[in-house]
């Protein structure tokens, strides 16, 4: 995996993320994990790094990090990642096609 710019603040921001995820068991998300959540940032909310960002940049951008843009962008990649031209997804497709 490519390493992204902020990797480095990951280990110091651990306590951040897992406060986070504290809020997504709140509306009953406790199946998220740091990995998926960090993926995220930095995928989507951090796909354009700054060069000089600072720690507190980052502490803020995962507070303010909104359950529903991580479940939008979940959910986009879970369909990404099926495979609609595999045998299995051929006829599932197929099957959609037929109503």
């Amino acid at each position: 995996m490519d390493t992204h710019p902020y990797d480095h603040f990951l280990e110091e921001v651990k306590e951040v993320l897992r406060s986070k995820l504290e809020e997504f068991k709140l509306f009953d998300y406790d199946q998220v994990t740091e990995e998926e959540l960090w993926n995220f940032l930095m995928k989507k909310k951090w796909r354009k790094p700054k060069e000089d960002i600072h720690i507190y940049e980052i502490v803020k951008d995962i507070f303010s990090l909104k359950v529903s843009d991580f479940i939008a962008f979940a959910q986009v990649e879970h369909l990404r990642m099926d495979d609609i031209f595999s045998e299995a997804g051929a006829l599932e497709l197929k099957e959609l096609l037929k109503k």
